[in-house]
């Protein structure tokens, strides 16, 4: 007797400036509007979606004194968009970036359990951590955080949050209160919000490292990963399923979404041109020599972006500088392998910008693409993806219309939502057990 095929899951992934999106194409709209984010979000759903995932910068990148070009002025914050965007859709979940780093436990516990209430069931919160004094100039604290210290304070950051919103079982007229002194955070705390329709909002995560690839395993529902080749997707897989024995977890407690852009074609022949074609547009020649310049540390405005890379040393600061000798070490090797990738594969500067940051997973005919999405999760190198388009708002729409379809043929994803489905039935989560004792000491 057959199987049911494993299925598939999808993640939307709202568009910021960056190397994946064409901001210059004239059918590229706002990133500030909400009718943008309310377009997206509706069609993530009309595609049954799992659900809608926003990145936030905590500070505009600048190069030479100027704004970067691949940035946001005036994005919205991502939690009121969220908030917003419950009022306009009945199923996607509303998933968000926020800092571990530079929030605090007891107030983004409460914000993030309000938009659950709010959505019936469908917040995620996307933890990410964030170490540089770069982004903690915008803060009280600063950039205090060693990065080897970053995870350590998203773990008790993870860890007291859970045990907040599981202070209250279902149908208590009063929480538990939760004292919590530890390393980062003292915390004694009635939690005002009682327990969400789902438990708790879905914990998703990124990062790669080892101490992040823990902390994903130890916290995480869900791990966007940037593993998109298929073996290296299989091999991280393999790796963070493989760790969560550890902490008392199943396989199925963890999904693993991999980035994934596409370009789609009525021939493989016209996806591929068409892919040619969009990535010239996501990383034009300025743009390739930005992204040179911040690894040389140095001016490189006056080479070809079309020719060979610099061959000047990289400008790495002074040798009095604390930590100078990693650094300069760590800068050299970075660009020996860039230069051993140029010269094996004859890429010019543009060439190699493209093949790091704007290579496409998923080219050709809609049927390779669903294809290679149901092969990737059969033979498990991921569970789904987190969809990413190059245009804003409309850049989800083909793939709605043309691949998802033969997908639900496939009988590998959903043709329907659920009725009243939280964002954790949706990925098909295990229901959260509150694992708060009365009293929670260090």
């Amino acid at each position: 007797m057959s199987r049911s095929p494993r299925q598939i899951h999808l993640a939307a992934h709202f568009p910021g400036v960056n190397s994946t999106t064409v901001w210059t194409d004239a059918a590229s709209g706002s990133q500030i509007d909400f009718a943008a984010f309310e377009y997206l979000a509706r069609t993530a759903e009309r595609g049954f979606f799992d659900y809608v995932f926003l990145a936030e910068g905590l500070r505009l990148r600048e190069h030479k004194g100027r704004v970067h070009e691949l940035d946001v002025l005036g994005r919205p914050n991502t939690l009121a968009i969220l908030a917003a965007l419950t009022a306009v859709t009945d199923h996607v979940g509303l998933v968000g970036t926020l800092s571990t780093t530079f929030n605090e436990p007891y107030e983004l516990a409460r914000q993030l359990a309000t938009l659950d209430h709010l959505s019936g069931g469908r917040a995620g919160w996307n933890a990410v951590t964030s170490s540089d004094a770069f982004h903690g100039a915008n803060f009280r604290r600063g950039g205090f955080l060693d990065h080897a210290d970053r995870y350590e304070r998203a773990k008790e950051f993870a860890a007291l949050s859970k045990k907040l919103w599981d202070s209250w079982d279902e149908g208590d007229a009063l929480p538990r209160r939760i004292r919590h002194s530890g390393p980062q955070f003292d915390v004694d705390a009635l939690f005002d919000v009682p327990r969400s329709p789902q438990g708790r909002p879905v914990i998703v995560q990124a990062g790669d490292s080892a101490d992040g690839r823990d902390f994903g395993a130890e916290h995480a529902e869900v791990i966007f990963s940037l593993h998109q080749d298929f073996d290296a997707a299989r091999v991280f897989y393999d790796d963070v399923k493989g760790r969560l024995a550890a902490w008392g977890r199943d396989e199925d407690s963890l999904k693993i979404l991999p980035a994934a852009t596409f370009v789609i074609g009525d021939t493989n022949a016209e996806a591929r041109e068409r892919s040619r074609e969009i990535a010239l547009q996501q990383v034009r020649p300025e743009q390739a020599l930005t992204y040179l310049e911040q690894v040389w540390g140095r001016d490189l405005s006056g080479y070809d972006p079309d020719g060979p890379l610099p061959d000047v040393e990289p400008d790495t600061g002074s040798e009095t500088a604390r930590g100078w000798a990693n650094r300069h070490r760590a800068v050299q090797a970075r660009i020996a392998s860039l230069r051993e990738l140029s010269e094996a594969e004859g890429l010019s500067v543009r060439e190699l910008v493209i093949r790091l940051t704007a290579k496409h997973t998923f080219v050709g005919t809609p049927e390779h693409i669903a294809g290679e999405i149901d092969r990737y999760v059969q033979e498990r190198a991921t569970d789904g993806f987190t969809v990413v388009g190059h245009l804003t708002p409309h850049g989800l729409d083909e793939f709605a219309t043309r691949v998802v379809p033969l997908l639900q043929e496939r009988g590998s994803y959903r043709d329907s939502y659920d009725e009243g489905a939280t964002l954790r039935d949706l990925l098909g989560l295990p229901a959260t057990v509150p694992t708060a004792p009365a009293s929670v000491p260090a």
